[in-house]
């Protein structure tokens, strides 16, 4: 262990952190957006926010790379005006990571956000709160299951991120490598030693977040259960 460089371990989890955050930022007014809303254009949200899920990772790092790359408007915009690099950089790993990733919690908010009554949301408006107050003191407070649920599927999605990764952030040692670039790059050295501590330390972390999701899981369901229980008394 004292030889293995933990830096892909470290950038990783990092990448992972500040892609959920920016998930959670992003994703939660979309998904209650979409929760409240059934027209056209809720479905073509829905269905390019679904997109990232259905596409191969390797297609959406292209979309990326030719959305930010340095020829692109955008990227000479953002490195002329902002001084901003995004392609071959660990900004470029977490923006892939955010794209691959936010569906997950905008469907996982989204029917958390569904699942609550009108009734209740009505009589906070009768009672005059706010839309801003009844989001944050009852919309959330009713939905933390679903939007921790979705944290964690969202942070799970990003440390296993190969693909778009690879296209958008390359394989730089010590910058851009995370996890599952740096044990595909030990396989392709020769290093099988190397790649099964790193596939163990991915497979310890991958067990322990799927263990954390399936007791949130349980949790909801006896919530849910508990809730209707109720209501037929």
């Amino acid at each position: 262990m004292e030889n293995v460089n933990l830096f892909p371990l470290f950038l990783s989890l990092k990448v992972s952190t500040i892609a959920t955050v920016l998930a959670v930022i992003i994703g939660l007014p979309i998904s209650y957006y979409l929760s409240r809303s059934n027209g056209k254009i809720a479905d073509m949200v829905d269905a390019l926010i679904t997109l990232p899920v259905v596409l191969p990772p390797t297609v959406l790092g292209y979309y990326l790379l030719v959305l930010f790359g340095r020829q692109s408007a955008l990227g000479k915009f953002l490195e002329e005006k902002l001084g901003l690099l995004i392609v071959f950089t660990p900004t470029g790993a977490v923006i892939a990571a955010f794209v691959v990733s936010i569906p997950f919690f905008i469907k996982s908010a989204r029917t958390a956000f569904a699942s609550i009554e009108p009734n209740l949301l009505n009589a906070a408006r009768v009672l005059g709160r706010s839309e801003w107050n009844i989001f944050f003191t009852v919309i959330i407070p009713l939905s933390w299951r679903g939007i921790v649920s979705g944290i964690t599927l969202v942070f799970a999605r990003s440390l296993g991120d190969f693909g778009a990764t690879l296209m958008v952030a390359g394989s730089i040692p010590n910058e851009t490598m995370t996890m599952p670039i740096a044990i595909y790059d030990a396989l392709l050295a020769g290093n099988q030693k190397l790649a099964n501590l790193l596939v163990m330390i991915m497979t310890i972390v991958s067990v322990t977040l799927l263990y954390v999701i399936k007791r949130l899981e349980k949790r909801i369901i006896r919530g849910e259960r508990s809730f209707h229980a109720s209501r037929s008394d």
